[in-house]
């Protein structure tokens, strides 16, 4: 079998600035690349080495909320940490609220919507 594993997921956001202000304030990540889009807007890259999320604006705050509905297309961006409760804690910092707490196999998890109504399950297998 090929070593496969997940490169990059396109959000589409209505701030990619803030956007990725968030997801370094809460992981650390950094910005890997930023400009225009090819189908137009404005995309940021950002994530690690290994990684990223590219986070896309066509419309910027003109987006409308339907775009964001949990369903469409996924139903949350899952990501792995190592301390829950520091996460949980910047999450609450950034103004946003972790809900859906749960502890059973195989990892402790919470889930928190960001400023768009995207949601993030938070794990940690620790």
């Amino acid at each position: 079998m090929p070593n496969a594993f997940i490169e990059h997921v396109n959000l589409t956001v209505r701030d990619p600035e803030r956007s990725a202000r968030l997801l370094h304030d809460l992981f650390g990540w950094n910005e890997r690349w930023s400009g225009a889009s090819a189908l137009g807007g404005r995309t940021i890259h950002v994530g690690d080495d290994r990684f990223y999320l590219a986070l896309y604006t066509h419309d910027g705050d003109a987006t409308p909320a339907d775009t964001f509905r949990k369903g469409r297309p996924f139903n949350h961006v899952g990501i792995v940490v190592d301390d829950l409760n520091d996460i949980e804690r910047r999450v609450e910092a950034a103004g946003l609220i972790p809900f859906s707490h749960g502890d059973y196999e195989p990892g402790r998890r919470f889930y928190f919507l960001d400023f768009d109504g995207t949601e993030f399950e938070i794990v940690s297998y620790a």
